[in-house]
């Protein structure tokens, strides 16, 4: 770790001049009373009054009050690569170098020089612009050799590629599901599922999370009353927000048993997990038994972009023709495609295999460490390190003492996750090492207790609680 670095952390030794702890508590009394600590974003989701632009503006004024404090967890931005080490900025400019575990390369991709050198490879043979929808001209050879390599990582032999992976989630379901027909969702599923099932169908119903029996059930429910009509069942191979993972076969098996359809959305799992990079399908032994099966290229693939396969060359074609992400958006850019395909080949060779060692070596050892610093890590080890905290006014605070202290994490809350659900999202990659996890757990830690005990002693009132 460099010397840099090291002079951004906090360091041992020296006897301090105040109370650190009665200083944040202050911090914190003004904090709640000018409202950047209180309140949530839902608050301000469904505005009501004639004026549609105008309606929005107590979001803003929210916004100003956190900004100002340091409370505002979004926008940030990095200068340069995501690295382990990196440099970040927030939305009004304030600079801070340290560990990152707030990017998305779950495989350290993005930075390797064979996928550069792919990009440049690309660059110079192709240029940088797509220049159409797939289903006109925006193909290229390097994209179709791309389906072909998903299509061998998740044993489908067809797929359609799409721009980004949202877009693949909203159009295959929008696509595929008619107004008539229903859809049984996880409750946790990403929102771009979600949205797509609303805008499919009013027939949704939501099954309690993981909970294989509650599918069952609305899955007879709706047999009983509906025979002539589609079901899709929708879930994640890895949930992002609280890392844990469905049982597959049982719902694919329930889906057989019912007359429906299974969708897996493996964004954050696939390649960076399983044998062979097939993510947790490839975990529970279902390579090639899905149904449906989308992702993102945005986790592990180094590049953005999303894909939607299947068994069947009919619906690979229904899903060119009526998924309007695909059939309406310019196709990913050679540059992307050759980006992706060569992530795919590190990632299916032994190589691939070194590096999600090194990655699930990084996610038990942080686990360990959080653990013993009385941290609570939800889920199976992954990529994904959710710590639960549950009061957005705690994780805010963190997220802030975090900044601070030069340790990068994504305090996420509503709308990404319930309100009072509020968590840290630590996220790993190959490249981190233990020297980084063993330096930044303690000072996670050390920020969740000040936090707690800071508001506690701000809402006990000033005098009390010392």
């Amino acid at each position: 770790m460099s010397d840099s670095f090291q002079a951004a952390l906090p360091q041992d030794g020296g006897a301090p001049q105040h109370d650190p702890d009665a200083e944040l508590a202050q911090q914190v009394r003004a904090m709640l009373a000018k409202g950047s600590l209180t309140g949530s974003a839902a608050q301000f989701a469904q505005p009501r009054g004639a004026d549609l632009l105008g309606r929005v503006g107590a979001v803003e004024t929210w916004h100003d009050a956190r900004s100002r404090d340091g409370l505002w967890q979004y926008t940030r931005s990095l200068d340069g690569a995501p690295l382990p080490i990196a440099s970040i900025r927030d939305e009004g400019g304030h600079g801070a170098r340290g560990i990152n575990f707030a990017s998305q390369d779950y495989l350290s991709l993005a930075s390797h020089p064979q996928v550069a050198e792919a990009a440049a490879r690309a660059l110079r043979e192709a240029g940088p612009h797509s220049a159409g929808s797939a289903v006109l001209l925006g193909n290229t050879r390097i994209s179709l050799e791309l389906e072909q390599a998903i299509a061998g990582l998740v044993a489908l032999d067809h797929v359609a590629l799409f721009p980004t992976g949202w877009g693949a989630a909203f159009g295959a379901i929008t696509a595929l599901v008619q107004p008539q027909d229903h859809i049984v969702i996880d409750q946790f599923a990403h929102a771009s599922l979600r949205q797509g099932a609303a805008a499919a169908t009013p027939n949704v119903a939501i099954n309690r999370h993981l909970d294989l029996a509650h599918v069952r059930e609305q899955l007879a429910a709706i047999r009983a009353r509906d025979s002539a009509n589609g079901i899709l069942v929708v879930t994640e191979g890895l949930f992002s927000m609280d890392s844990d993972t469905p049982d597959l076969a049982g719902l694919q098996q329930a889906c057989r048993e019912f007359g429906a359809t299974l969708l897996v959305d493996v964004a954050h799992d696939l390649g960076a997990m399983g044998p062979g990079g097939g993510g947790c399908i490839a975990q529970q032994g279902m390579t090639g038994e899905i149904d449906l099966v989308m992702g993102a290229f945005s986790k592990t693939f180094g590049s953005n972009g999303g894909f939607v396969a299947t068994a069947s060359r009919a619906v690979k074609r229904h899903l060119q023709l009526f998924a309007g992400p695909h059939m309406f958006s310019n196709a990913l850019s050679p540059v992307q495609a050759a980006v992706i395909r060569e992530c795919i080949a590190i990632i299916r060779g032994g190589e691939g295999d070194a590096l999600r060692a090194d990655l699930m070596r990084n996610a038990e050892g942080l686990r360990a460490q959080l653990a013993a610093e009385g941290l609570h890590c939800m889920g199976i080890a992954s990529p994904i390190v959710p710590v639960l905290i549950g009061s957005e006014k705690v994780s805010r605070l963190v997220g802030k003492l975090l900044f601070e202290q030069s340790v990068f994490v994504n305090q996420v809350e509503f709308p990404g996750v319930p309100v009072g659900a509020s968590r840290l999202r630590l996220q790993l990659m190959s490249n981190h090492n233990m020297q980084q996890i063993k330096r930044a757990a303690p000072v996670i830690g050390q920020a969740v207790a000040r936090a707690r005990r800071a508001i506690e002693l701000a809402e006990d009132g000033p005098g009390r609680g010392h």
